[in-house]
């Protein structure tokens, strides 16, 4: 069950990520839960939200958009609906159907696209799904959120008198208009409308003489704003039939209160589904702006987030333009403590802040932005004592306020505790204070609690090097610029460049030459040798990337030439089955050669049949005995073997066919009887030459350098060029 108190809220700035999130949100209840969301102490709880948000967030990239979730808040209208013979007015019963229609379309799509979003899914399946609001509101409200005219039979009757009294309103009107407009009694703009009522602008001279009501006059007097006399008498009708009006819809609107009054508490849960809705499409909205993703949530006690960003930092370097450094950094059994040294504004409290407010927003149901195989555990508790902890209420000095939160720390801390401390043990006499602050980080030490906390006493750095299950970090300091790299390093301790820092700033070298004079030798050369370690370690990152590199490419190789080593390797055996194949063939050949010429001297088969089965059964004896399953794989390699050869074969027979067909499509040439002194070649030859002279079958070519015999059907003419 998770703890946090206000002041941890405070310092790690959750005011402003909630703030962030609840301008993100359409409705007003939305708003105020987002400034309420607390640390979740149940874990399935936070599970769901998690998934919830994550779900959300995925919305935004496929091409199933969940539904609006906007309402117009109706609590006080529900409050009034829970009396008995109450009603509500128009505009609160337009909201409630707005509402009911909202939430059944949300319920509908949810339930269709289950599979994209199971975990909201099963959210809106704990709500009822009910049409009967919605459809007893529109039987009587339009669109528009007015009441039909056909709400009720006595409304239809009083609406239709309405039209006819006004249409004999406007009639008499008109003819009073002419009227007097003939007689000259009404000023330039003749008409006007008072109190809803259609009036005549009458000259002041001429009222006397215009029968009829006053209903007021102009600023200045000049004009008398009278409805005619014979409009009256339709005018009192219309108001009469206007009251009854308003009657019948204060009955037609008490009727639907009480059929929608028992669905009071279903109500109350649609508006309470769109405004959880609400608060969890603006944490994805937020998500999105950040880059925030569900790390994995681990039992094994290691907090590992890799390049995680500060929120707040993030959004307002974006709307600047600027740069903002991420941190990786590592909590887990083996080393929970972290102890963070270096420079001054070089980035440690932001450090500190990025991961207590991360693994803050992620135990309130939160996306974080951080590398995708980053992943966490869930704490108890997260302590913090970050800024100026000056109390001015209780009249308390800041290291009186800091021990007394170290107190507090003593009393929660354990091993399911994160503490996050800035600048560790300063308030007091360096000595004297840093002792104190080295006995804490032990006792914090030893209630295996994890921690991270930044400082500039030696005495701690040499502590965290000294314990097992502790280490030290730095933030990376360029020395040749003088300027912070925002870079933490995780493994070493850091030189915090006071004097480096104070040349940056303009201070004299004389003074800053006395400055070192007046501190111990030990503790300069101390800082020295630091600073000296940290330029190596710069150097020796650079060796290791350049190693690994060449590691890589080595491994590259490596396996390239064992891929080549292989195919020889096979090669090598492939042509030694070869070799010994045809050894015994050769061999076995020899050996029938033998028999077969003893056969051809004595001509005696009793000893040529001897012979023969004395070899086979030589080489049956070198033959190996198979086992039944030998057998049958052998079988089936053989059968496997005839069927390709079959195919081979079929397709070797189908190749001579298709070349016998397309030799007989060729036309054959037409034939040339040879004569003396005919160019020739020979049929498969290239060499041409001339017949010297012809015998029978036999015919003597000259190839200029020397001379050949061939027969005639070998030879073919050449025509002459």
């Amino acid at each position: 069950m998770i703890s946090i108190t206000e002041k941890t809220l405070k310092d790690l700035e959750f005011h402003t990520i909630l703030q962030t999130i609840s301008e993100r949100c359409n409705t007003e209840i939305g708003m105020e839960k987002a400034l309420q969301i607390q640390p979740f102490k149940n874990k399935d709880i936070l599970f769901s939200e998690l998934a919830y948000t994550n779900e959300y967030v995925s919305s935004f990239s496929n091409n199933n958009a969940l539904p609006n979730h906007g309402f117009e808040t109706v609590t006080p209208d529900l409050k009034l609906l829970a009396i008995e013979d109450s009603f509500l007015e128009l505009p609160a019963i337009k909201k409630i159907l707005d509402i009911s229609k909202s939430t059944n379309e949300y319920l509908k799509y949810l339930k269709k696209f289950n599979d994209y979003y199971p975990e909201l899914y099963k959210k809106s399946a704990e709500i009822e799904f009910t049409p009967i609001i919605a459809k007893a509101i529109e039987e009587v409200v339009n669109k528009y959120g007015e009441i039909k005219d056909d709400a009720s039979p006595d409304l239809v009757n009083i609406r239709r008198s309405i039209n006819v009294v006004r249409g004999k309103i406007n009639q008499s009107f008109g003819m009073a208009l002419s009227h007097f407009n003939a007689l000259g009694y009404l000023d330039d703009i003749k008409e006007t409308v008072v109190d809803n009522r259609r009036v005549l602008a009458v000259q002041a001279m001429y009222r006397k003489k215009v029968k009829g009501s006053i209903l007021g006059n102009s600023k200045t007097g000049s004009i008398a704003y009278i409805e005619p006399e014979t409009t009256l008498k339709y005018s009192r009708e219309l108001n009469n039939l206007e009251f009854e009006e308003r009657e019948e819809i204060m009955r037609i609107l008490r009727v639907l209160s009480a059929t929608i009054r028992p669905y009071t508490n279903l109500i109350a849960q649609y508006q309470d589904f769109l405004s959880d809705m609400d608060v969890i499409a603006a944490k994805a909205k937020y998500a999105y702006k950040i880059n925030g993703i569900l790390p994995k949530i681990n039992e094994d006690k290691r907090l590992f987030f890799r390049e995680a960003f500060h929120p707040i930092l993030l959004l307002n370097n974006k709307a600047e333009n600027k740069p903002t450094f991420p941190q990786t950094i590592e909590l887990e059994s083996n080393n929970r403590i972290i102890v963070i040294s270096g420079p001054n504004a070089g980035g440690k409290t932001i450090s500190l802040k990025t991961i207590g407010l991360l693994q803050l927003m992620l135990q309130c149901g939160m996306l974080i932005p951080v590398h995708e195989r980053s992943e966490t555990f869930l704490f108890d508790r997260i302590l913090t004592d970050i800024g100026d902890n000056q109390s001015i209420e209780n009249h308390l000095s800041t290291y009186s306020y800091r021990l007394k939160n170290m107190n507090y720390f003593l009393k929660k801390c354990n091993d399911k505790t994160l503490f996050l401390i800035d600048e560790f043990g300063t308030g007091s006499d360096p000595e004297l204070g840093g002792a104190l602050a080295e006995i804490f980080l032990e006792e914090f030490y030893d209630r295996e609690a994890y921690g991270i906390i930044t400082t500039h006493y030696t005495n701690l750095k040499i502590l965290a090097n000294e314990l097992p299950f502790a280490s030290n970090a730095n933030m990376l300091f360029d020395e040749k610029s003088l300027e912070p790299m925002y870079k933490l390093h995780l493994g070493q301790p850091g030189s915090s460049f006071t004097f480096e820092v104070a040349q940056k700033n303009g201070i004299p070298y004389g003074l800053i030459n006395r400055a070192k004079k007046k501190v111990e030798n030990t503790k300069i050369r101390f800082d020295k040798t630091i600073a000296t370690l940290q330029k190596e370690r710069s150097k020796l990152e650079k060796t290791s990337v350049s190693l690994k590199e060449e590691e890589t490419k080595a491994r590259e190789e490596s396996k390239k030439m064992e891929t080549i080593n292989s195919k020889i390797q096979d090669k090598l055996e492939k042509y030694q089955e070869l070799y010994d194949a045809n050894q015994r063939l050769i061999y076995m050949g020899q050996k029938i050669d033998d028999i077969a010429e003893r056969y051809f001297n004595n001509k005696d088969k009793k000893t040529l049949i001897g012979d023969f089965l004395k070899v086979v059964e030589i080489e049956n004896s070198k033959r190996k005995k198979l086992s039944a399953k030998e057998k049958k794989i052998k079988e089936v390699v053989v059968k496997k073997v005839i069927e390709e050869v079959k195919v081979k074969v079929e397709e070797i027979r189908i190749e001579k066919k298709e070349k016998k067909i397309k030799a007989k499509l060729v036309p054959e040439k037409p034939v040339v009887v040879l004569k003396v002194g005919d160019r020739v070649r020979m049929k498969d030859g290239k060499a041409i030459g001339t017949i010297e002279k012809i015998e029978k079958n036999k015919v003597s070519i000259n190839y200029g350098v020397f001379m050949s015999k061939a027969n005639l059907e070998d030879l073919e003419y050449v025509q002459p060029s």
